[in-house]
């Protein structure tokens, strides 16, 4: 069982692998970077808007800074939701290259095996007809 696991990570093309791999590792991090640098919710202050004691215009004013804040917040996510798909796309591209080149494999490995078999019974069939006409 451990043989085929050792053909297989051999079969693996790691000099495209490592070749992508710090691409992918900055992505990772740029991501993971702007995601820790975030509030935590807990920290976040809620809005509270005292009608009351105040002019339409401060309504308006603090109504509008918030606006503003939820718009900033909103277009940081919208970059954080593109570099997760960046990210993820650039993963999936490498899974794919990688079960492609496995599959490329298994069939070579078919072949080899069939050519295996052949060469197998064509040793067996010659050695059976040596042994004969010299035991003869």
């Amino acid at each position: 069982m451990a043989i085929g696991w050792i053909s297989l990570l051999s079969a693996v093309p790691w000099k495209d692998v490592i070749s992508s791999a710090p691409a992918v590792a900055d992505s990772a991090k740029k991501l993971w970077n702007t995601v820790t640098k975030k509030v935590p919710l807990e920290n976040i202050p809620t809005f509270e808007l005292t009608v009351g004691a105040s002019t339409d215009s401060e309504v308006i004013n603090k109504l509008l800074d918030k606006l503003n804040e939820v718009d900033a917040t909103v277009i940081e996510l919208q970059k954080q939701m593109l570099a997760s798909s960046e990210l993820i796309k650039a993963l999936a591209d490498q899974n794919t290259a990688l079960i492609k080149r496995v599959e490329v494999n298994r069939i070579r490995l078919r072949w080899v095996s069939g050519v295996v078999a052949m060469l197998v019974v064509i040793a067996a069939v010659a050695i059976t007809t040596i042994l004969k006409t010299h035991t003869v």
